[in-house]
């Protein structure tokens, strides 16, 4: 466990930046405490202080998981969101969509949404911006790049 060197702060926080914009700073100084990014075995994982404390007492042949895994790094260099973070990103995201019930399932399978299974879409959601996808009930769905033309 070790904090992120320059260039895999930048890759992740380029990588968040799409979704949530300027609102990074609410994920570090939140009311309830202060929380850090710290790698372990390629994964980025949000973690509280005490928790960071507490997890410093163990050896990292031992560690397993701490805290949220927010995604990990590839072999390259890139980073990969995990949908583990969809619960952090979604309250923050700057461009959302809406699917409509008769899409939701076709898009959780894995194809396409068409534009007649979307029900709603953030204003200024340009094309390839990071975008987060939920149902009807404003369940947050999944994390994805927007393919919609400008």
């Amino acid at each position: 466990m070790r904090p992120l060197t320059d260039e895999e702060t930048r890759a992740f926080f380029d990588k968040i930046s799409k979704y949530i914009g300027e609102n990074i700073k609410l994920l570090i100084d939140r009311p309830d405490g202060m929380y850090c990014f710290r790698l372990h075995r390629d994964r980025v994982y949000y973690v509280s202080e005490t928790m960071m404390k507490i997890a410093n007492n163990v050896s990292r042949e031992n560690l397993i998981s701490m805290g949220t895994c927010f995604g990990k790094f590839t072999k390259s260099g890139k980073f990969h969101l995990h949908v583990t973070a969809l619960d952090y990103l979604a309250p923050y995201a700057k461009q959302k969509v809406w699917v409509k019930p008769s899409a939701e399932q076709q898009f959780l399978y894995g194809h396409h949404v068409l534009k007649s299974g979307l029900a709603r879409i953030t204003e200024n959601t340009n094309q390839y911006n990071g975008v987060v996808v939920y149902s009807m009930s404003d369940i947050p769905l999944v994390s994805y790049a927007s393919a919609f033309p400008d």
